[in-house]
């Protein structure tokens, strides 16, 4: 899409356009749609209509219903951030800003930034990509919002005129994705030094990257917080000194609008590690990468099964927000054969197998055990002191499912 087919498309004979395709498209008959409208239409606003409907609806899952009434490009949709999570981060922004002056740096198609002008902060975003910019424009206009977007380089933004700073530096390049922290566009190297080192005249800055981070790129005084949206780790969000609240994290999102944190304070240093009792948790993804396994220790009067793997054990049952729980039924031998008796002995067939620090692949052991049976099983495997331990166990039935 070039920039003449996108302002097409926002204006009226746009909004025409895309009405028309809406109306009409399916995946399985969009070549017949394009047929038909380029009798009426060149073909290359046909193709740029298909291509946005199609990405609204792909879009869908993080936007809502807001997602009809937005423009987006392929790799901006991939990068924004989900509805939910923006909101979470705009709100904890809004409430140290005081409705100040916001700078997204890196804005794509502005999905953070929307959350943040709908927070009430003041926002101003800046994206390298002429086209990128121009949608984050017209999404803040889609929702009434006000704002500006400009085309530039993050690292030729003055800092000093703005409250608080926000970067999502981008991830993906033209082989995929990107791994190494300084070769994201602007480099970690700069986000570290102007947007968590404090350039900014104002009450500081956060960074949107991805989950997997290594703690050691978190500055000294800054706060590392892991997200998790429905118990799927989404982000990590590393809030500068002068806005962290811990040195590390754990935020828990629900579509819902369920929210629950934890943090380095509600975590021990260390836990016991003991073998199995009569439950076991599996925490959220989210604060095992945050490293506070041993506060949900801590919130099920439990232990560990083993110092460096995420499974935590007890002897009662406690549902929390923090970790899924199980009923231990039983220890199992962790040998294939004598796996594929036990199981078969208890009539097992549908299989679902968890597993942490031992060297399997879940599929191919549920294919090499050949179970028959008609009754659904769980098995989760783990690495203790000792050995490997194969827990035959029942999830806890949820109060609020």
């Amino acid at each position: 899409m070039d920039r003449s087919q996108l302002e097409f498309l926002l204006g009226p004979g746009g909004r025409v356009l895309l009405d028309d395709v809406d109306s009409s498209y399916a995946g399985t008959n969009s070549l017949a749609v394009a047929s038909r409208l380029r009798q009426r239409y060149p073909g290359d606003l046909v193709a740029a209509a298909l291509t946005q409907v199609e990405l609204r609806r792909r879009a869908t899952d993080k936007f809502g219903n807001a997602a009809a009434g937005m423009f987006f490009t392929p790799n901006g949709l991939e990068q924004a951030t989900h509805r939910v999570v923006a909101t979470h981060r705009a709100e904890r922004l809004a409430a140290a800003g005081g409705g100040g002056r916001l700078v997204d740096l890196c804005c794509g198609i502005g999905a953070d930034l929307v959350a943040a002008a709908a927070a009430g902060l003041q926002v101003s975003g800046v994206d390298s990509d002429p086209i990128t910019a121009r949608v984050a424009t017209a999404n803040l206009a889609s929702r009434g919002l006000p704002g500006s977007v400009v085309v530039g380089a993050a690292e030729d933004v003055d800092l000093s005129t703005y409250d608080l700073v926000f970067a999502d530096p981008a991830r993906r390049g033209p082989r995929g994705r990107i791994f190494d922290p300084e070769a994201f566009s602007p480099p970690w190297s700069f986000v570290e030094h102007a947007v968590l080192g404090g350039t900014a005249a104002g009450r500081g800055g956060a960074v949107k990257t991805a989950p997997g981070i290594p703690h050691a790129r978190v500055p000294a005084g800054a706060e590392a917080e892991f997200v998790s949206l429905d118990g799927g780790l989404r982000e990590a969000c590393i809030w500068s000194p002068g806005l962290a609240g811990a040195a590390r994290r754990a935020t828990l999102l629900r579509s819902d609008g369920g929210a629950v944190s934890m943090c380095d304070a509600d975590a021990p240093g260390s836990a016991d590690a003991r073998p199995v009792g009569a439950h076991l948790y599996e925490p959220d993804d989210a604060v095992i990468r945050a490293h506070l396994v041993t506060g949900v220790a801590r919130l099920v009067d439990g232990w560990l099964l083993d110092p460096h793997v995420g499974y935590v054990s007890s002897d009662r049952r406690t549902d929390t927000p923090f970790a899924r729980g199980f009923e231990v039924l039983e220890v199992l031998p962790y040998r294939v054969r004598a796996l594929r008796a036990a199981l078969r002995a208890r009539g097992i067939g549908p299989l679902t197998v968890k597993k942490r620090g031992v060297v399997v692949t879940p599929e191919e052991l549920v294919s090499r055990l050949r179970l028959t049976g008609d009754e659904p099983g769980t098995l989760i495997l783990s690495r203790t002191p000792h050995s490997a331990v194969a827990l035959l166990v029942r999830p806890h039935r949820r109060p609020d499912r």
